[in-house]
């Protein structure tokens, strides 16, 4: 096994006024050089590999203005471009994945060069390496658990409004019944959300806990209560998928969404940017 930077990736790699963009990391080997040849990078620049301590990088050029660290602040400001960019190294990973055990890097990860990338995998063989055998064969869940309205807010009669004081109390009694029903609702999603983390802890590797998710991210109805990533054997996934979501049946006001089977994204960047040279996501 070569444990020394691929000199042959480091010849034909980033030109004057670029950088060099890292997607994931996996073992050296056909199936990411294969799939360097034929999968386009962010911008639709061509992808490559480089190679060092036994591990494969996919990379691809990027221009150096607009990935160092203030040309990447402004990037990350314009909501269009940073999707773009997002679709664009997911994509990467994912079909990376779809061949072989990688190691996601974290959103516009960049080195000066394919040389630092070569030294960075030789340096960090070893625990990349070690997160590779401990991810082999698994795959990520993402459960998110939210609390909605348990009912349709309560009708405010003309006979109540005459009898009772008029408008004013009638609202008051109206928002006390929401209060009262978002109270329960949080209630029942949390209790829902502890007996979902069991269930998923009983097949799981490991879990990630996420904050939960609100405003513009919130994808789910209602409030965010729980929002939690799991490493699961791939042969179980597809079991948890259909078990989790049956935990909030009956359960007024609540939901589970389990998204996946993803690439381990929340458990393969500990060590994914360290020496980076780029500004991008930490």
């Amino acid at each position: 096994m070569n444990e020394g930077p691929n000199t042959s990736a480091d010849a034909r790699g980033t030109g004057a006024g670029e950088m060099t963009y890292v997607y994931a990391v996996g073992r050296e080997g056909p199936a990411l050089d294969g799939l360097a040849a034929r999968l386009p990078g962010v911008d639709g620049r061509p992808l490559r590999s480089v190679d060092g301590g036994g591990l494969c990088a996919l990379v691809s050029p990027v221009p150096a203005d607009t990935f160092s660290e203030q040309g990447l602040t402004a990037q990350l400001e314009d909501l269009d471009r940073l999707e773009a960019v997002a679709r664009a190294h997911h994509a990467v990973v994912d079909a990376a994945f779809a061949e072989t055990s990688v190691l996601p890097m974290r959103l516009a990860t960049v080195y000066r060069d394919d040389a630092r990338v070569a030294d960075m995998l030789v340096r960090q063989r070893s625990e990349f390496h070690e997160l590779l055998a401990r991810l082999e064969g698994h795959v990520e869940l993402g459960v998110k658990v939210c609390a909605g309205p348990r009912s349709a807010a309560p009708p405010v009669a003309a006979a109540v409004t005459s009898s009772e004081g008029g408008a004013g109390r009638a609202y008051l009694r109206r928002r006390q019944a929401q209060q009262r029903d978002s109270r329960d609702a949080y209630r029942a999603a949390s209790e829902v959300a502890a007996r979902a983390a069991r269930l998923a802890e009983g097949v799981a590797a490991s879990r990630a806990v996420h904050r939960p998710q609100q405003g513009q991210l919130a994808s789910g109805p209602g409030v965010n209560i729980a929002n939690d990533a799991y490493l699961v054997p791939r042969e179980r996934a597809e079991q948890l998928r259909r078990e989790l979501p049956a935990l909030a049946e009956g359960v007024p006001g609540v939901s589970i969404e389990v998204t996946g089977p993803w690439a381990p994204y929340s458990f393969a960047t500990a060590v994914a940017a360290e020496g980076a040279d780029g500004g991008g996501p930490r």
